[in-house]
């Protein structure tokens, strides 16, 4: 179907008139997106959040149809993903990676638990020290929740993953400014390959 959203909107409403005709179209909809699941090109959840959008638009044009009947037939969405926890031999396997910046993002999501999202608002003002006496025993890491506005969240870092975010920091000093507000993470600056393989090797 061309055009733009609300034309498509109003040729689907006009189209709905017919509700057999919608509720068989819908079926077959529902059927394609099943054998899209079954070849793993998407999720469960992803047929589930195009079922919320057709129940959204009927519900505000009035359009009624027999979703018991239509619901028998949908996938059930998994609440749980398939992940797994790595082995200490993957992890250490990935702390040898040459580019340093894979160990540090390891240690920090192993031991923090953070999204992936979370790294595009880590800032080195979020990383906060905790000390017993004049020893390092563990860090803060305060955390942006990407799912609610305006809200954060904290947990933990054990010295080790405090200590590779802080030595990569330090590094960054030698060729950049590197203040509070810096960002924890950044792409590999051309000038500095040659010279972080020289120092791996």
């Amino acid at each position: 179907m061309e055009g733009t959203i609300p034309e498509k909107c109003a040729r689907l409403y006009q189209l709905a008139k017919d509700i057999n005709y919608f509720q068989s179209s819908t079926i077959g909809i529902i059927n394609v997106q099943k054998e899209r699941i079954e070849s793993n090109e998407i999720s469960e959840g992803t047929l589930s959040n195009y079922i919320k959008a057709i129940k959204l638009f009927c519900s505000m044009n009035d359009i009624i149809i027999n979703w018991k009947k239509i619901s028998k037939g949908v996938t059930p969405e998994r609440h749980s993903a398939d992940d797994r926890v790595p082995t200490t031999e993957e992890i250490q396997k990935l702390a040898q990676h040459p580019d340093r910046r894979i160990k540090i993002i390891v240690l920090t999501k192993i031991y923090s638990g953070i999204r992936v999202g979370s790294w595009d608002y880590l800032q080195w003002k979020r990383v906060v020290p905790i000390k017993q006496g004049n020893v390092i025993i563990a860090a803060k890491i305060i955390m942006k929740n990407t799912k609610v506005k305006n809200r954060t969240y904290y947990s933990f870092l054990t010295p080790e993953a405090y200590y590779s975010l802080k030595d990569w920091m330090d590094f960054r000093k030698l060729h950049e400014e590197i203040t509070t507000e810096s960002w924890l993470m950044r792409d590999i600056w051309q000038k500095l390959v040659g010279f972080m393989v020289t120092e791996l090797d």
